[in-house]
């Protein structure tokens, strides 16, 4: 049994502080499916997010930042 990994970015559009951008994170590590969350210390309006696509999609990672109030949007890789 194969297990197919995904990544998004997503881009934060509003200046978060760190709280905020920890909760972030916790909503999205919540998600069953995903397997890390990375916000860097340098681009903090940038979120990657790695995931089992059988499990979870981009859009439902996407809608778990925006349905807490946050404006942000996919990115391509």
């Amino acid at each position: 049994m194969s297990i197919s990994l995904s990544d998004v970015l997503i881009h934060i559009d509003e200046a978060l502080s760190l709280e905020e951008r920890q909760g972030v994170e916790s909503r999205l590590r919540a998600l069953d499916g995903v397997v890390s969350v990375k916000i860097p210390h340098n681009r903090p309006h940038l979120t990657l997010v790695e995931y089992i696509n059988d499990k979870v999609d981009s859009q439902a990672l996407l809608a778990t930042v925006t349905g807490a109030g946050i404006h942000a949007e996919l990115v391509g890789l």
